[in-house]
């Protein structure tokens, strides 16, 4: 189980109230939220090895080298530098993200909770999470669900390798099983195709472009028929491309963006990573300092929900 551990904690702050805090007055909604998340997650697949994958880099500057438009909207210079991830600063850059005053100072709280419990949380310095859990994906030896609330790793869904993804698109109670007909069946294409995909398409939220006109049912018909992108350039090309010439057009004005766009959507799945102890332990691995967080940050029953998750599985 490979856990986008942000894309938990990110929603758990926005859908728990902020008036769950510790004696202090720290908003402590986004650790409470992801616990309970964890514990609901654990309850229902029952791992047997999991990952906290965690982005160092919440925006890397290789890929805005590439594409300066990524992510662009949502940087901002109010994070503390002490507090690394997604809703803090990346590792590298020290750029802060746009986020809530009320989520980064939990940030360093989670980080804490989970290393008592035992968790292994797993990052590299110059990557985002998708791309940590691209790599583990890659390197694992069977089954893996991939926790998330992006699209973009679709693109790591191989029934072959019972990779697939537990989208969180509609809610945590209500999140769905993602397998290769689940992504034809909704998007027309494949889930190796949904990179390049997403290229053509475009990504508002994290600063993709797309190619301008080209939508969603366009980007699966041109990909439908000649596989991948590099051959729908090559038929676009042609003195006579069997492409309607509108769209060899679009093609050719965002033929820059095309050289970039992909690389900077399609995930890295061969980072290096340290070595990690994944077994999903039985019990908090250091259960003074794990009740010692639970009190000091009023956890209360999302403490004892996951401890209990924890000791059936």
């Amino acid at each position: 189980m490979l856990v986008d551990t942000a894309s938990l904690y990110f929603r758990a702050f926005y859908g728990l109230p902020d008036s769950l805090r510790a004696a202090d007055g720290t908003p402590v909604n986004a650790v409470r939220g992801l616990l309970d998340f964890l514990a609901r997650f654990i309850a229902e697949y029952r791992p047997t090895e999991l990952a906290c994958c965690w982005d160092n880099d919440w925006r890397p500057q290789w890929r805005v080298d590439l594409l300066p438009s990524y992510k662009t909207h949502r940087v901002s210079d109010t994070a503390p530098s002490s507090v690394v991830g997604a809703g803090g600063v990346g590792a590298e850059t020290g750029l802060g993200e746009d986020s809530p005053d009320g989520l980064t100072p939990q940030v360093p709280i989670i980080v804490d909770v989970l290393s008592a419990l035992g968790f292994a949380v797993v990052g590299r310095d110059g990557y985002e999470a998708d791309d940590v859990i691209a790599t583990m994906s890659e390197r694992a030896d069977g089954p893996v669900d991939i926790i998330t609330g992006d699209r973009d790793l679709f693109q790591l869904v191989d029934d072959e390798r019972a990779v697939r993804v537990l989208y969180l698109g509609r809610g945590v109670r209500n999140h769905e099983r993602i397998d290769n007909a689940w992504v034809r069946n909704r998007y027309g294409v494949d889930a190796r195709q949904y990179a390049e995909f997403a290229s053509l398409r475009g990504d508002p939220s994290d600063g993709i472009p797309g190619v301008p006109g080209v939508g969603e049912k366009t980007a699966a018909s041109l990909l439908n028929a000649h596989g991948d992108l590099a051959a729908v350039l090559a038929a676009a090309s042609q003195p006579k491309p069997p492409i309607a010439a509108g769209v060899v057009a679009k093609l050719g004005a965002a033929i820059d963006y095309l050289a970039v766009g992909p690389e900077v959507v399609r995930v890295i799945r061969d980072i290096a990573l340290e070595a990690a102890d994944l077994t999903l332990p039985k019990r908090p691995a250091d259960p003074e300092r794990f009740a010692e967080l639970a009190e000091r940050w009023s956890l209360g029953s999302a403490a004892e929900r996951i401890v209990a998750a924890l000791a059936k599985n």
